[in-house]
């Protein structure tokens, strides 16, 4: 992506919470590192894009990344999930938002952040026009 910027990786804090799993004397437990929240889970199977590392918990080759958008020139888009291929469009079309990137494990319940960053072309504009959506429609 030719506007990526402003990256910021989680990997140490991502391996300091799996070495407190596996060490002799636990601080932490399987049931705090894979706490995914059903609807967490249900977006990795469903809108998820496969990854070749293995679940670092469980060894599942499931497991999958996230790409959440942020960002006021999103509007109503704004909390979404978005493909690598519509973030590749989505630098274009607007200015700046933030892209979070999840790793999530369906089976066993990991999830990390593993890093975040900054696209758009950096020409500033109004967010689109808010439309109705099905929730306007029914309540």
């Amino acid at each position: 992506m030719w506007s990526q910027r402003e990256v910021v990786d989680y990997a140490l804090q991502r391996r300091h919470t799996l070495e407190a799993l596996r060490r002799s004397v636990r601080t932490l437990s399987r049931g705090d590192v894979c706490d995914a929240d059903p609807l967490l889970v249900r977006a990795a199977m469903h809108h998820g894009e496969p990854t070749d590392p293995d679940c670092p918990v469980c060894g599942s080759k499931h497991m999958v990344v996230l790409n959440y958008v942020f960002g006021d020139q999103l509007g109503q888009y704004s909390g979404r999930i978005k493909s690598s291929a519509e973030l590749d469009s989505m630098q274009s079309e607007f200015g700046e938002f933030k892209v979070c990137v999840v790793e999530v494990c369906p089976d066993c319940g990991w999830n990390h952040m593993t890093h975040s960053y900054l696209l758009g072309d950096g020409v500033k504009r109004r967010p689109p026009r808010r439309q109705r959506t099905v929730e306007d429609i029914y309540g």
